[in-house]
């Protein structure tokens, strides 16, 4: 099972370097990093503290959006057009139609599954069966974004199609993201 990281700097309970290093010490080895916000040059210093920090332990950064910063993986919105020269592409899906158009992609994001804090209101909420219709019309892997807090919701979201989830709030305002993080990962665990 993989877990996708996603950043949000806003959310963080402490400063994001931070709370990513500690994820990455529960074991988080996929790093999406968001931030579209900030300046390109703190997002390409941030990308590349990034991808110092997962090489020795093999993990991978892939970057939000159509400029990779110099990585070669990205995570593109529904509508996003396909860069040139990337190895890995992702895409985020949240419908039907959204997952029929996928090609190329190497695998795609299915939100949101659950309610989310980080984005109150949005939906509609798939569910755990619109989850498994979602990855029931692919062959690529699918990634359960939106609300995924928990090891049983993890369960959940593989027994019910998902490759493995994606998750941002839980992880990012965790008092304690390396124990979130290894909590998460346990749920994998047979």
């Amino acid at each position: 099972m993989t877990l996708l990281l996603l950043t949000d700097r806003t959310q963080a309970a402490r400063p994001l370097r931070d709370v990513l290093h500690a994820a990455v010490d529960g074991g988080a080895r996929t790093i999406v990093l968001r931030e579209k916000g900030l300046p390109r040059i703190e997002r390409l210093a941030l990308a590349e503290w990034l991808r110092d920090l997962l090489a020795p332990l093999g993990g991978r950064l892939i970057v939000a959006g159509p400029d990779p910063l110099g990585s070669d993986a990205v995570h593109l919105a529904a509508g996003d057009p396909v860069p040139e020269g990337v190895g890995l592409v992702g895409r985020s899906c949240h419908d039907a139609e959204e997952i029929d158009r996928l090609s190329t992609e190497d695998y795609a994001t299915v939100s949101p599954v659950f309610p989310t804090a980080s984005k109150p209101g949005y939906g509609p909420v798939l569910g755990l069966h619109g989850l498994k219709s979602l990855a029931g019309r692919t062959t690529k892997p699918v990634y359960a974004l939106g609300g995924v807090e928990s090891a049983a919701q993890v369960s959940e979201c593989l027994a019910h199609g998902a490759a493995g989830v994606a998750v941002m709030g839980a992880v990012m305002r965790a008092p304690d993201p390396a124990a979130t993080v290894a909590g998460l990962l346990e749920a994998a665990v047979p």
